[in-house]
């Protein structure tokens, strides 16, 4: 942006316009903001241009979706509420740790991603204190018990939508009425369900000197069942009656930093993998062996163990035609692909244009893949962010109506959080300028933004990208499983 040189002579309108300019360009780039007083009727006409994208398609009453793996119990709580009734302390060095053993990590790996307003997942290996923890939580009448894991939240949140769903998860008689008979379970019955604890914080809460830049959640567990992908077989038999005509895999983070039996085990003259890349080799086989006229879609999640996400990588992101993730997952995968390194954190509210461009390069990465094997190459791409949605596929797929899929995609992003159907304008507001850049190389394509038709699309070579704004909501009342949530959507629109 060019620099203004203001004569002290100018008056009247000049000096306004001049002011005007020199505050927009004050509000950084990380916001791309519009004015956060933008009136009701533009808010206005930003929904009923959503509504009308979204409405345009309907939903497919036949579409069936087979989705693995796992399912726990989620104990979503106030961070607040747990932290002062454990007598937490703020610490002055937040610090990141892979697994989490004890009250003191706890509180600064809690305080590491608190002040940059992060999702994050962590496995502790301390029983006694993950047990503290949750029954601290249960202690709070506002704390909810819910159905959880990655895989019950889409397969209910696919059914609401209309589909047929099988689902892939071990869990309780208990927790298998709770899901109900709608949904058609491959799994065998345990005992107790895993828990996990769903620490969730608003925009602007405050820890100590420490203050969140966003709303978003904290989640530790303890998972013994989870991790072992134990419906994996029954799930791959399940899949091939069920002729799904996509295969949804997700909460495979909860393999990172568990303590499997040790890997590369010397016997002799063989070598054998390690037990959590021997159940990866097993996802791949099964994956390998669905038909090509059916998609393969992985949904990302949080990974800080280089090991894990390379074995994942290699055996189910190369198996998948489409992917899902959010502004923290996608730096980190691409990272992983490309240097061989781990993004633990990264910016919470990223540009648009520097999304695209991370979006750009992973997706072209994995076209480069050799269709081997049951290897698949990518042809769908949605990031979701909490300012917009962008989905890119290939033209010439049969992936299709992208431009609903992001509204709803956007739409339902300020359903869950918000916790209702039907969006207020009032408890709303937008984060996208009035136009933005395509990418952050000098001289890229700026593209207006309509608010009569908020969703933009374009085509860029062999690929087709659309990108909807987010009516972002200020009264948040839950934020996990919002991204299994706005990935459904998405995804349902577009088989």
């Amino acid at each position: 942006m060019s620099a203004c040189e203001v004569k002290l002579f100018v008056v009247g309108s000049v000096l306004v316009v001049v002011l005007a300019f020199l505050y927009r360009r004050h509000q950084g780039p990380a916001d791309e903001a519009v004015d956060p007083t933008a009136t009701t009727g533009h808010m206005t006409r930003v929904l009923r241009g959503l509504l009308a994208a979204e409405d345009a398609v309907p939903l497919d009453r036949d579409l069936r979706v087979a989705v693995g793996f796992g399912s726990c119990v989620d104990v979503i709580a106030s961070a607040a509420d747990v932290l002062r009734t454990l007598n937490a302390s703020v610490p002055e060095d937040p610090q990141h740790f892979n697994t989490v053993h004890d009250q003191e990590e706890f509180e600064r790996i809690f305080a590491y991603f608190f002040r940059h307003g992060a999702a994050a997942e962590r496995y502790t290996n301390n029983e006694t204190f993950f047990k503290k923890l949750a029954a601290i939580a249960k202690l709070y009448s506002e704390t909810k018990v819910e159905v959880g894991g990655n895989a019950p939240v889409m397969a209910r949140s696919f059914l609401r939508l209309g589909a047929r769903v099988l689902l892939g998860a071990q869990m309780t008689e208990e927790l298998r009425h709770r899901i109900g008979s709608e949904i058609k379970i491959t799994g065998e019955s345990v005992m107790h369900d895993d828990i996990h604890l769903i620490l969730e914080y608003k925009k602007g809460e405050k820890w100590g000197k420490y203050a969140a830049p966003r709303a978003n959640r904290f989640i530790i567990h303890n998972d013994a069942n989870n991790p072992l992908l134990s419906t994996l077989e029954s799930f791959g038999d399940a899949v091939s009656r069920f002729s799904p005509h996509v295969v949804v895999v997700g909460g495979l983070q909860m393999m990172d930093n568990f303590p499997f039996l040790p890997g590369m085990l010397q016997v002799i003259l063989f070598c054998i993998p390690g037990q959590r890349r021997s159940r990866l080799e097993k996802l791949a086989a099964v994956l390998s062996s669905v038909p090509k006229k059916t998609h393969i879609h992985f949904e990302m999640a949080s990974f800080v163990e280089q090991q894990c996400l390379k074995d994942i990588i290699d055996n189910v992101v190369f198996y998948s035609n489409s992917l899902g993730m959010n502004e923290q997952e996608l730096p980190n995968l691409l990272g992983m692909l490309t240097n061989n390194s781990i993004t633990i954190v990264s910016d919470p509210n990223p540009r648009i244009a520097s999304t695209l461009d991370q979006m750009r390069m992973l997706y072209q990465t994995l076209r480069e893949i050799s269709e081997t094997g049951g290897k698949r190459r990518l042809t769908r791409l949605h990031v979701h962010t909490l300012a917009f949605q962008a989905i890119m596929t290939q033209r010439g797929s049969t992936w299709k109506n992208s431009k609903s899929a992001a509204a709803k995609a956007a739409l339902v992003a300020n359903r869950h959080t918000c916790g209702s159907k039907q969006i207020e304008i009032d408890n709303a507001r937008l984060l996208m300028d009035e136009s933005f850049s395509t990418s952050i190389e000098h001289g890229s394509e700026r593209i207006s933004f309509r608010p009569e038709q908020p969703v933009s699309c374009w085509q860029e070579g062999e690929v087709d990208i659309c990108l909807a704004p987010v009516l972002v909501c200020t009264q948040v009342v839950q934020t996990v499983g919002g991204g299994d949530n706005i990935s459904t959507a998405g995804l349902v629109l577009q088989v």
